[in-house]
């Protein structure tokens, strides 16, 4: 009985290894085509990393070499003639020149607010976008009812919440609203997220509004 059974089995392999074959000319282009594509994606992957990284460090020297010129508005015009990338980085840039703007000797208010507030539109992070609205309510020219709608939008959550919570503290002072000035600063001084200096400011306030730290503890 073993002779033919072996015969058997040999003939059930064959017959398997014969249809396996059969599969592979007939199918296996569909694997040599995957295997083309993997290593053809991990290929595309690996050289726009190195794209990436190259336009990156090409942004960061441009930007080094546009803080080096001697004037303010040599630098911002340096500055402005850089193309950055899209997002964090153009919000970034913006800031940088802006604030050269403001520093150049015949600064015009109207160009550093209009540079800051662009950074709005731009697709970058949040705190990039805060960071530029928090400058341009805090520059000169811009009046009490701007700043307390803007610092309000503000406090309504993100990452300068805090900080614009001291800006409307500081209106309710310029007002002439000591209790509510003194209750925006407790409120600081309480929050978990604050920061030590930020409890600093608002302690220091708070006494020299008349109010008691102990009682907002």
């Amino acid at each position: 009985m073993s002779n033919p059974d072996s015969f058997i089995d040999e003939v059930s392999e064959e017959v398997r290894r014969d249809r396996l074959y059969g599969y592979l000319r007939r199918y296996g282009w569909i694997a040599v085509l995957i295997v083309i594509g993997i290593v053809g994606g991990a290929a595309w992957r690996e050289w726009s990393a190195a794209q990436e990284t190259e336009r990156a460090r090409a942004f960061g020297t441009a930007v080094l070499e546009a803080l080096e010129a001697e004037t303010p508005a040599a630098r911002a015009a340096d500055l402005a003639a850089i193309e950055a990338p899209e997002g964090s980085a153009a919000a970034i840039l913006a800031m940088l020149r802006a604030a050269e703007q403001a520093a150049a000797e015949d600064a015009d208010p109207a160009v550093v607010a209009e540079t800051l507030n662009a950074v709005g539109d731009m697709q970058a992070e949040a705190v990039y976008r805060q960071i530029a609205s928090y400058k341009a309510l805090t520059r000169e020219g811009v009046s009490a009812e701007e700043r307390r709608i803007g610092f309000e939008a503000m406090a309504q959550g993100g990452p300068l919440q805090l900080m614009a919570e001291e800006q409307l503290a500081l209106l309710d002072i310029e007002a002439g609203d000591t209790e509510a000035a003194i209750e925006r600063l407790q409120t600081i001084r309480q929050d978990s997220a604050a920061s030590q200096g930020l409890r600093l400011r608002a302690s220091q306030l708070i006494v020299a509004l008349g109010g008691s730290i102990e009682d907002g503890a």
